[in-house]
């Protein structure tokens, strides 16, 4: 696959992109870009330095990029508040998003690998009489795992940044979005098609209540956030709508100006998107998990493998970008959005190239084209 062929088929796959949102300008001081390289071979660090250049702007109001194997390069740039100009600090904590279902996918492949979750069992065997009449096949805790499940999603406090803002102190319990999106019934037969949502990872972090007897905040931080030493990343207790530690403040554009959403109630979100964490963090996480760290052999080989279905890219907590790395490689990644807040981790098998990094998007729900672009493509370009 050629150079160009590859950096559209990352962008396609990473974000599931559009067209490019409206843009508008922000009003505050823009301290010069920090940044270091550790080495003149690996990403290229010309384009990453680019990306940095001018932030805050229309787009974003702070970046902190990391990335690693055969060469290191890390950056940050921007603000940490547009009413103060305090820059961005690169140890900043964030609202991770979607890259949650990482820890909860690991999570359940260690219960397996301990014999105490079968895979391909109803996910019935673990939480009796969660699914209604109206499934008449099994949904296996697999199909939950790569989004094959034929669940519906639940309920919600809007599809947008702008219905869901009135509502950010607001609580959603995760079993009342369960409940609500089984209620409706399948929507197509369990592993005929793969659909990325977060209700599958929602039923996946109540399993696993369920099965160790604790709380999936607890099983997170002993089993892997604790012998990795990520010591930045938590979940936040249900019903706090805030980041605690440093941080940034992250802003939507609503109406062409930027409201601040920083503080926001996740708890629907739970298994599913609800982790807090940094790039340093991250990274230790990417690291460990790709070297067998967190989930033991046969069980990491879930993680990447993609299911025989038309259209699938998704694996137990991970997405497939098909040659779209360096040489041709496949980059495997996650991202993660939460308003003000974007994320991304993605590395090769080998991990010759890792990337982690957090934006603070002012569309971090929308489109994500040129954030991609500034910082994902630059990172995998060579």
């Amino acid at each position: 696959m050629n150079r160009r062929l590859r950096t559209a088929t990352a962008a396609a796959l990473l974000l599931g992109l559009a067209a490019a949102p409206a843009a508008t300008a922000l009003a505050a001081p823009a301290p010069a870009a920090s940044a270091s390289a550790w080495t003149t071979t690996g990403p290229d660090a010309a384009a990453l330095r680019a990306g940095l250049a001018g932030l805050p702007d229309r787009d974003a109001t702070a970046a902190l990029v990391r990335v690693g194997g055969n060469g290191r390069w890390s950056g940050t740039a921007g603000v940490r508040d547009l009413r103060t100009g305090a820059p961005a600090l690169d140890h900043a904590r964030f609202r991770a998003g979607s890259t949650t279902k990482v820890v909860t996918a690991a999570l359940v492949l260690q219960l397996a690998a301990e014999g105490r979750v079968d895979l391909g069992a109803p996910v019935g065997t673990y939480l009796p009489g969660l699914l209604p009449a109206s499934f008449t096949e099994p949904v296996t805790v697999r199909h939950l795992l790569n989004f094959t499940s034929g669940i519906q999603p639940g309920r919600d406090f809007g599809s947008t940044v702008e219905e869901g803002y009135p509502h950010r102190f607001e609580t959603l319990r995760p079993q009342d979005v369960v409940a609500d999106g089984l209620a409706k019934g399948p929507a197509h037969a369990p592993g005929s098609r793969q659909v990325y949502q977060n209700i599958d990872y929602t039923i996946l972090g109540l399993l696993i209540e369920k099965v160790t007897g604790d709380s999936y905040a607890h099983q997170a931080e002993v089993r892997i956030f604790r012998p990795l030493g990520m010591t930045g990343t938590s979940f936040p207790r249900a019903g706090d709508p805030r980041i605690h530690g440093a941080h940034h403040r992250g802003y939507q554009l609503m109406d062409g100006k930027p409201v601040d959403v920083t503080e926001w109630n996740m708890t629907d979100r739970f298994a599913a998107g609800d982790m807090i964490s940094t790039t340093r963090d991250l990274e230790r996480l990417l690291v460990a998990l790709f070297r067998g760290r967190v989930v033991p052999e046969p069980q990491l080989q879930e993680m990447f493998t993609v299911p025989d279905i038309p259209g699938a890219t998704r694996s137990a907590g991970l997405q497939r970008l098909k040659g779209a790395g360096p040489g041709g490689r496949d980059i495997w990644a996650k991202t993660g959005s939460r308003p003000g807040f974007h994320t991304v981790i993605a590395a090769t098998r080998d991990l010759s190239r890792t990337l982690v990094y957090s934006v603070n998007s002012t569309d971090a729900k929308g489109d994500g084209m040129k954030i991609v672009q500034r910082f994902g493509l630059a990172a995998f370009n060579r």
